[in-house]
């Protein structure tokens, strides 16, 4: 386990400042968390005891600094006024629950207690939360119910007196991610289906404008032989062909967009085929049902009336 004690607070090196986490911890975050370093190397029990002024930057704050991994190794930074030697630099570590892990300086518990936040309690300091990694995924959940016994009996908290602390687990932390994805997912699932029912709206007004506009046209056709079969496969063919246009020019945009951002911002976008295939098998379908109404009332005309009209 790892006793965590973290504030806000200004980082200067040279002439480079950033607004980063400063996280005081003991070294066996190391095995918590799996927090490894790149360069450098992680501060030791000895500067723990000591109040050592020794610090680890996350890739965020090295970069945000203007350093570089292997530059940053015994640079003087400033926090809250105090000086520190930089012995260590952490290996990437990406978001987690919308939190950048790369945008933090850790320091040993002590020195954050007694020289950046000055919190201490009686019989030690006080801290934020504490990290605990349990032997094997399987033995989570009887962890966590032992933490939570000891804890009762350490804060001497009876029936029915409610916790005064907050377990949560890494399944927890994952199943928040999941109902986040799955609001977005919703969201995103009916803006694109009032997209398409839009679109679909307008495919079937052009095709009703385009066939009153060649309702002459339709009554030549049939008064020479063509069935109703063929009016509806011609009109069809039409609405499916204008929806196809709309997805190919929409795949078009999408694949510019991708090389766009991954030339500005150097994110890895791609494109998919297989949701290219999909969007364009979406088009077809859209074609056909929205073209279906228009299509069939074109068949339906009568070729009398319809060779009499302007």
């Amino acid at each position: 386990m790892a006793p965590v004690l973290s504030s806000r607070g200004q980082v200067v090196l040279a002439e480079r400042n950033t607004n980063t986490s400063i996280v005081g911890t003991t070294p066996n975050i190391v095995g918590v968390r799996d927090v490894l370093p790149l360069t450098g190397r992680f501060f030791n029990e000895a500067e723990l005891k000591q109040d050592a002024r020794v610090a680890v930057l996350g890739q965020t704050v090295v970069d945000s600094l203007g350093s570089t991994p292997q530059g940053a190794l015994d640079q003087q930074i400033r926090i809250r006024g105090e000086s520190f030697t930089v012995i260590g630099t952490l290996e990437f570590k990406g978001t987690n629950s919308f939190r950048d892990q790369d945008d933090q300086v850790i320091i040993p518990l002590t020195t954050m207690a007694n020289r950046i936040v000055g919190v201490n309690a009686q019989a030690g300091v006080s801290v934020d939360s504490i990290s605990v990694s349990a032997r094997s995924a399987d033995s989570m959940e009887t962890a966590q119910a032992q933490i939570t016994n000891l804890l009762r009996l350490r804060h001497r908290i009876l029936p029915p007196r409610e916790d005064d602390f907050l377990i949560r687990s890494q399944a927890d932390l994952v199943n928040a991610s999941n109902s986040v994805a799955g609001v977005f997912t919703a969201l995103l699932g009916g803006s694109a289906a009032i997209s398409l029912l839009v679109g679909g709206i307008g495919i079937m007004n052009i095709m009703l404008v385009s066939v009153s506009e060649r309702t002459r046209e339709i009554g030549i056709r049939r008064a020479i032989g063509a069935r109703s079969s063929d009016i509806l496969r011609q009109f069809l063919i039409e609405s499916m062909v204008l929806s196809l246009v709309g997805g190919v020019l929409g795949v078009a945009l999408g694949v510019v967009a991708s090389l766009l951002i991954n030339a500005a911002f150097g994110w890895s976008a791609g494109v998919a085929l297989d949701a290219v295939g999909l969007s364009l098998g979406f088009c077809l379908v859209i074609g056909v049902f929205f073209g279906a109404y228009p299509a069939g009332k074109a068949a339906t005309l009568d070729p009398i009336t319809a060779l009499r009209s302007d």
